[in-house]
């Protein structure tokens, strides 16, 4: 059977960020406020945890910064909790509380939800964002959503973020980057080392497009090697805590 083909259409901004193979970055997403004088050349930071001050001054330093935000989980601490309709929640993603799969469907519902998440990411000044929870297909979410249905989602995003002026990332999904990378400006990773799967985004690296990839303290990964591996291959590793504090280890 073929692959559901990437949905595209052409998007209404000229130009975005496109980041390059090798740049270095920090990921922080809790405890804030955001660490400002860890060395790199990207920022990866909760879009509703930051002010508009925080990217204009990561930009003051010269730094790019993407926004974090959850594209297929509603979390309910979120000040737009209240907007998801009932019909959109399925079951609980399983070890983080407050948080439930979302139909992606239903674009119809979900789509002025996150058309109003990325209006304030590009309000807020952010070069890029990063749709987490992007990969549905195959958890136990509720719903019976198809690979199709997971990359139609993709490309939707994909466009809206470009319409913006806004670069998007691919997180994980490795099952995707064939027919996505056409869609998407890089990738994030999260073990892709410790659980053998990086050469699957290395497809991103060949066509100029950055991987940021983060290992965990949490696994028996060996950071060196990941390092040496990523050098190898022009991906950028970072070791970080599992809930993404503002620590991290850097690779010599």
């Amino acid at each position: 059977m073929d692959s559901p083909a990437f949905p595209s259409s052409p998007p209404r901004a000229s130009s975005w960020w496109r980041p390059a193979p090798g740049l270095t970055w920090q990921w922080q997403l809790s405890e804030p406020p955001v660490d400002l004088t860890v060395e790199a050349q990207v920022y990866d930071i909760d879009l509703f945890d930051n002010a508009t001050t925080v990217v204009e001054q990561l930009h003051e330093q010269g730094r790019k910064v993407i926004g974090y935000i959850s594209v297929g989980s509603r979390e309910d601490w979120r000040p737009d909790a209240g907007h998801f309709p009932p019909e959109l929640l399925g079951k609980d993603y399983d070890g983080w509380p407050g948080e439930k799969w979302l139909d992606i469907r239903r674009i119809d519902l979900l789509g002025p939800i996150m058309r109003a998440r990325l209006d304030l990411c590009k309000e807020k000044g952010f070069d890029a964002v990063e749709p987490d929870n992007i990969e549905i297909h195959g958890n136990d979410s509720g719903f019976p959503i198809s690979y199709a249905d997971q990359l139609a989602y993709a490309g939707w995003l994909a466009d809206e973020a470009h319409a913006r002026g806004l670069a998007i990332g691919l997180k994980n999904a490795a099952d995707m980057v064939a027919e996505a990378l056409s869609g998407f400006d890089f990738g994030i990773t999260e073990d892709c080392f410790v659980q053998g799967w990086c050469e699957r985004v290395l497809p991103f690296i060949a066509a100029g497009k950055a991987v940021f990839a983060a290992e965990y303290t949490d696994t028996e990964v060996d950071f060196q090697a990941a390092c040496a591996w990523g050098r190898a291959h022009k991906i950028s590793f970072i070791q970080k805590n599992r809930i993404l504090t503002a620590f991290q280890i850097n690779c010599p």
